[in-house]
């Protein structure tokens, strides 16, 4: 029986973000914007979503006036993550 796919990390942008997370301490939204290539709109969006399922933490402050905006991946964002990648590999098994 397979284990199914982790909805929320199904998306592909959702996906690249996490993907890029797990492998950083931490990553600033301009950094994650290049580096899926998506909109600030659309990457807003979605990271608000991974927030939300309690997946990222997302962290606000300012560099004199200028807001940075900072993500991590969480205990259990690490956690589905490494679920969903063994769920992809099962069905590849």
């Amino acid at each position: 029986m397979f284990k199914e796919l982790d909805p929320l990390l199904h998306s592909q942008l959702r996906l690249a973000v996490m993907s890029i997370l797990m492998n950083v301490e931490e990553a600033e939204f301009v950094y994650l914007k290049e580096k899926t290539q998506s909109t600030a709109g659309n990457l807003s969006v979605q990271l608000d979503k991974l927030s939300k399922a309690g997946y990222i933490v997302i962290e606000k402050s300012f560099i004199g006036k200028k807001t940075r905006t900072a993500c991590h991946i969480s205990l259990l964002g690490r956690k589905a993550f490494e679920g969903y990648v063994q769920a992809l590999k099962d069905y590849i098994e």
